[in-house]
């Protein structure tokens, strides 16, 4: 049965279970991050990416980062790396397109395909680091703001324009999403779209977001049809608190003030994240970090989820 759970009492259940929860906070994360990450430069469809990925461990699940309107992929180079010693192999790459008859650095759906048909050849291949290391039956996505969009769109099966440039299916890898600072909302409109999701999809919203706000999240949520699904809000965080650092070069700013530490915003957006996929995916440590302990132990973040 579904059941949509509110943790509004966590902060009652940190004081009546302080020393429970005190062993729980020095362990943020159930499942084992691996004690190191490398990456390496490459290219996927043409397109300039860079690669994060444990130093241990086979049969490596892939996750495509979808980056947001005109934010360099070395923006994101601290949550990949948190992300990837989770376990998972993620790619960061840079495309360019023409929108609406602007050139910039705009994600489209057809990356995912692009990027199962990159992992299996990187699979096989004797000369790259993830030899015999990745798992090529699971792709998972993870997006901020257009790339956000983005993401959603390839979760409901069927990717269509602006988020690609023609219409196409999502390939049959995908297993889950997850988003920060996304929603669904028509742009230059106050609507919001039902999400018709076929994978489970977690929505991360920073409370202090001025550019993609959180009722605008929080509405997407609602509509969002498949399940399992969360939303998952973090205190003091603003549009760019993925980020490595406030307003990154090129990108429109975020005129909202972030009151949250850049680097505790990006470890707790990356964490989850991990979580969220790992859980989706089959990890039973992840599922109970995602469904019952994990909001109890972090004090900047609330979660909602159907599940």
């Amino acid at each position: 049965m579904n059941v949509t759970l509110f943790r509004s009492w966590k902060r009652l259940a940190v004081v009546a279970s302080a020393a429970l929860l005190a062993a729980t906070l020095s362990v943020p994360a159930p499942a084992s991050a691996a004690t190191a990450v490398a990456s390496y430069p490459t290219t996927i469809n043409g397109d300039s990416a860079d690669v994060y990925y444990p130093a241990t461990g086979t049969r490596l699940p892939v996750a495509l980062f979808l980056q947001g309107a005109n934010v360099d992929k070395a923006n994101y180079s601290a949550y990949a790396e948190t992300l990837a010693s989770y376990g998972f192999v993620v790619a960061v790459p840079n495309h360019t397109r023409s929108l609406f008859g602007v050139s910039g650095l705009y994600p489209e759906g057809a990356q995912a395909g692009w990027t199962v048909d990159w992992a299996e050849a990187e699979d096989d291949d004797p000369a790259s680091p993830l030899y015999r290391r990745i798992d090529e039956n699971t792709l998972v996505l993870s997006g901020h703001s257009f790339g956000a969009a983005t993401a959603l769109s390839v979760s409901t099966g069927l990717c269509v324009v602006p988020f690609c440039a023609i219409a196409n299916t999502a390939p049959s890898e995908l297993e889950a999403v997850v988003t920060y600072g996304g929603n669904n909302v028509l742009p230059g409109t106050d609507v919001v779209l039902p999400v018709l999701n076929t994978v489970p999809v977690g929505y991360l919203q920073g409370l202090a977001d001025g550019v993609a706000g959180p009722s605008e999240g929080e509405t997407t949520y609602q509509l969002t049809a498949g399940t399992p699904k969360a939303f998952i809000s973090l205190t003091g965080a603003n549009h760019y608190g993925v980020t490595n650092g406030q307003n990154p070069a090129g990108a429109a700013p975020d005129p909202s003030a972030q009151s949250l530490d850049q680097g505790i915003g990006v470890e707790t957006i990356a964490r989850w994240s991990a979580q969220w996929l790992l859980a989706q995916t089959g990890d039973s440590a992840a599922r109970r970090y995602v469904y019952s302990t994990g909001d109890a132990a972090d004090p900047n973040v609330t979660v909602t989820y159907v599940r």
